[in-house]
């Protein structure tokens, strides 16, 4: 009986000696994007365990060099021997690093990939490592633990990349009054709604003269603590759209229902959705009774009156200490006029986001959207709540105006998947103007002022033709002319300019479905002009059908509108 107890308690520990050595049980946080990353030791910044191996294979875009950034290497071994860190890629080795040895506070290798190997023996204490890497497209990398105090100039941009948030060290401060200097750049750029923590990207830093107080605040995950009085703070260099979007009426917000009790005087008091504004004092808005919650997602929809471009919400419970309501998670919607509801997705994994909403009753919480939303009407869908669903709202944000109207998430790579379904499209790809088409890619063009001229000249000749083609009968061209040209492969630029317009008359039922020349569109469905909110890039010079209503003489009128 004892040897066979024996034999059974052998069998069972060995898969655990085995499953101790194996590769990856020695990781520790791991964020990875297309061309930057953090990676840790298992249990950094405490002691890494012992006869554990991290092996990892890090690698950016083909055609680019890799840039390694160590952070921090505390390895308890002198020798090497037990425990190292290493780094291989396909010509060269690293290392192996430990101990008090010089480490290199940066590698840029001459390849895209590298396998880095943490390998640990017996030992008594050490954090281990943290690493970032990016690509070479951004030599200003620098890694999750950087502090503003440990740079001297006013003004500095750097490169951060994915996955800083979770690391531990304090940030202090909010994105209005500022950080403290102490506190750690990246993850007070996440706070601030700077950069996404799953991206990583460019930071603008401006470093002035300390206040005595900073005010912590809970923001895109990320909690901030108030701090004291420090010699130096710091800003991120805004966009510019970040103001309250404020609203002219209650009458803006309405919601899939409202709560309403009797006090104990008698009082009918009713949480209405018009109360949800958070800068109005007294009760939130609050959802029916709780067992209706089951039944339905309840909504909270603002109207913000016209098509903005919204980057951030921030949020609080019922705002009164003996209602300790609150939304502790949530999704967002979004829509435009004569459009369906889409909901707000995640970048990387094109999923639906779910944000991180209050912990009590009174303390707001802010969440940025990037990319923005750009819609006329916004649904706050609470998806986890304490006892009753109330909210207080308050949305951030811009008009859109020619300069942003045609924001695009520009990604690093083409591998990385967006929705094209129509009726369930994520906010990477974002939601068009009226006058920027569906999938189209907008680039920034270039041109010489002596090209630019010679191209106005050819612009000026496309649009004497079409004239001509309008007074013969025949505006919408040739079947010639409507095969693939040269003009295609330009690209759009961002920005129009002056605008001449001409309108192009077609009869009812001959030439409906005939096309521009030049031109090529997806019809839109329902709209009198079968080519309405078509653009197309002719030399220096915008083409743009806008929709218009019916002439006197029957005859749909399309208004082509040229821009230079």
């Amino acid at each position: 009986m004892v040897p066979g107890l024996l034999a059974l308690l052998l069998a069972v520990s060995a898969p655990l000696g085995l499953r101790a050595a194996e590769r990856g049980d020695g990781c520790g946080h791991l964020v990875v994007y297309q061309d930057s990353g953090t990676m840790t030791s298992k249990n950094y910044p405490g002691t890494y365990p012992n006869h554990t191996v991290c092996e990892k294979t890090i690698t950016v875009p083909k055609g680019k060099r890799l840039i390694l950034r160590l952070g921090d290497l505390d390895i308890e071994s002198q020798t090497c021997a037990s425990d190292y860190l290493l780094f291989t890629s396909s010509s060269e080795q690293y290392g192996p690093y430990c101990g008090s040895m010089t480490v290199p506070k940066e590698l840029l290798l001459s390849t895209n990939k590298v396998t880095v190997r943490f390998e640990s023996g017996s030992h008594i204490s050490g954090r281990g490592f943290l690493l970032t890497y990016a690509s070479s497209d951004h030599p200003d990398l620098i890694t999750c633990l950087e502090r503003a105090s440990h740079y001297l100039k006013t003004e500095y941009s750097k490169f951060c990349p994915a996955g800083c948030r979770d690391i531990a060290g304090d940030v202090s401060g909010n994105d209005v009054d500022g950080y403290r200097d102490t506190s750690l750049l990246c993850k007070a750029a996440i706070h601030a709604g700077v950069i996404a923590d799953e991206l990583g990207g460019q930071i603008r830093v401006l470093l002035s003269k300390g206040i005595s107080r900073y005010e912590g605040i809970l923001a895109n995950g990320v909690l901030s603590r108030d701090g004291s009085l420090s010699d130096k703070r710091f800003l991120f260099t805004s966009n510019g759209c970040s103001g309250s979007l404020s609203l002219e009426s209650d009458k803006q917000i309405r919601a899939s229902s409202s709560w309403q009790w009797v006090s104990e005087i008698g009082e009918q008091v009713h949480w209405s959705p018009g109360q949800a504004q958070l800068q109005d004092q007294g009760p939130s808005w609050a959802a029916g009774d709780g067992s209706n919650h089951l039944k339905q997602r309840e909504w909270l929809e603002i109207d913000l009156g016209e098509k903005k471009k919204i980057t951030g919400i921030r949020t609080t419970g019922s705002t009164l200490s003996n209602f300790n309501f609150y939304v502790k998670s949530f999704v967002m919607n979004f829509k435009n006029n004569n459009s369906k509801w889409k909901t707000y997705k995640g970048i990387v994994n094109n999923e639906e986001k779910v944000f991180q909403g209050n912990s009590n009753f009174r303390d707001p919480v802010q969440n940025n959207f990037i990319p923005p939303i750009l819609a006329r009407y916004v649904r706050v869908v609470p998806q986890t709540w304490h006892q009753r669903i109330a909210l207080k709202v308050e949305l951030f944000g811009c008009q859109i105006t020619q300069g942003n109207d045609s924001f695009l998430w520009l990604k690093t790579s083409q591998t990385t998947h967006v929705s094209t379904e129509r009726e369930d499209e994520t906010i990477t790809k974002p939601i068009p103007s009226e006058e920027m088409p569906t999938g189209i890619n907008v680039t920034t063009v270039a041109i010489p002022s002596a090209l630019l001229l010679a191209l106005l000249v050819a612009g000026t000749g496309v649009f004497t033709a079409f004239r001509m083609r309008k007074k013969k009968g025949n505006p919408c061209g040739s079947t010639e002319s409507q095969k693939t040209g040269w003009w295609k492969q330009i690209k759009y630029p961002f920005s129009r300019h002056q605008s001449a317009e001409f309108t192009i008359n077609y009869d009812n039922e001959k030439d409906m479905t005939q096309k521009l020349d030049l031109i090529t569109s997806d019809m839109a469905g329902g709209e009198d002009c079968p080519l309405a909110r078509t653009h197309d890039w002719i030399g220096p010079t915008w083409i743009t059908l806008a929709n218009s209503p019916q002439g006197s003489d029957g005859n749909h009128i399309c208004k082509v509108i040229f821009a230079k």
